[in-house]
């Protein structure tokens, strides 16, 4: 399957899972959540990953978290930047969230911890607000908790099944999956007037304009930055 292939099916999956999830809740707001599990089984797998380093006798998704040394944990994160234990990661919190009564705290908590786990080290300010987003406990879910969980539930196990192998893939499918969401969403909010997205060829136009018969620059300035999609497109001009 090629890196195009590849983007147009996970478009059409992520599309499906946002459809049968957002319910009454805006189609705008509800993108957070979806890019947040999304973006939740990222760093899960990156950061298996890491530990595991490519030899197939590790499984760190197996090992209990009391197994784990402190001299690892502060070296991943000096590494990373930051920690997940086990327990923590996206594939193992999936496993139980439709028999968790407490999954959308349980999230709150993870996310919380993950964060602090940065709390001294140089990477703290990069991480702190990681998850600002993806409030599991926000009303936008559901009135009750049942709701809440039931959403979370669908979105976490319908982005667990997107056909998604990150250090595999051809191309950026990650960043392709957010410019995705965010145009559809803006569209469908009636925000597509370049208030809150611009259109990634429209950005790769600006961009080749700016960057025409330039061989190098030191200095990218978009005071009306927003996701960035700019300000990469130049990078790669």
């Amino acid at each position: 399957m090629t890196g195009q292939q590849q983007a147009e099916a996970l478009r059409r999956e992520i599309w499906q899972i946002a459809n049968r999830v957002r319910g009454a809740v805006d189609g705008w707001d509800f993108k957070q959540f979806v890019l947040g599990a999304l973006f939740y089984r990222f760093i899960s797998e990156n950061f298996t990953n890491y530990i595991e380093g490519g030899d197939d006798s590790i499984n760190y998704a197996g090992m209990a978290d009391a197994d784990i040394p402190d001299e690892a944990k502060v070296d991943a994160i000096k590494t990373k930047g930051y920690f997940i234990y086990p327990s923590q990661l996206f594939q193992n919190v999936v496993k139980t969230a439709s028999k968790n009564d407490s999954l959308n705290t349980d999230l709150a908590e993870i996310f919380s911890a993950i964060e602090a786990s940065a709390s001294g080290y140089p990477s703290e300010e990069d991480i702190i607000g990681l998850f600002a987003d993806f409030d599991t406990t926000s009303n936008r879910l559901g009135n009750t908790v049942k709701q809440k969980n039931e959403r979370l539930t669908e979105v976490l196990k319908g982005v667990a099944g997107l056909p998604l192998k990150f250090d595999k893939n051809e191309g950026d499918l990650f960043g392709d999956a957010y410019e995705f969401l965010i145009s559809n969403y803006a569209a469908n909010a009636g925000k597509s007037g370049g208030e809150f997205f611009t259109p990634t060829h429209v950005s790769k136009l600006i961009a080749k304009l700016a960057m025409h018969n330039q061989t190098s620059v030191n200095k990218i300035y978009d005071p009306a930055a927003g996701s960035g999609s700019l300000l990469l497109q130049a990078s790669d001009s």
